[in-house]
């Protein structure tokens, strides 16, 4: 399955929860963003996959951060158009 593939089946999944957001869980949706140690051990795992010296567990790892950023960064789109739909700012 192709990234754009997951994208869209994730898109799908999440349809339901976007459209029962309120606009304070829209807010600290929008504001959400991962803790320093969470980002540095993501950009580590991504320095060691471009070098191609991850390991099984590593990769495993890594493939976790980046659908949980997939699924925050698509919850997000989606608080996004909420709220510009309702004529508030992000």
């Amino acid at each position: 399955m192709t990234k754009t593939t997951n994208g869209r089946i994730l898109e799908r999944i999440l349809d339901p929860v976007s459209s029962v957001l309120n606009d304070e869980a829209t807010r600290k949706l929008i504001g959400l963003k991962a803790h320093r140690q969470g980002q540095a051990r993501v950009a580590q795992l991504a320095r060691k996959c471009n070098e191609g010296k991850l390991t099984a567990d590593e990769r495993a790892e890594y493939e976790t951060y980046v659908m949980a950023g997939e699924f925050i960064a698509i919850l997000q789109a989606k608080a996004r158009i909420l709220l510009a739909r309702s004529g508030q700012p992000t």
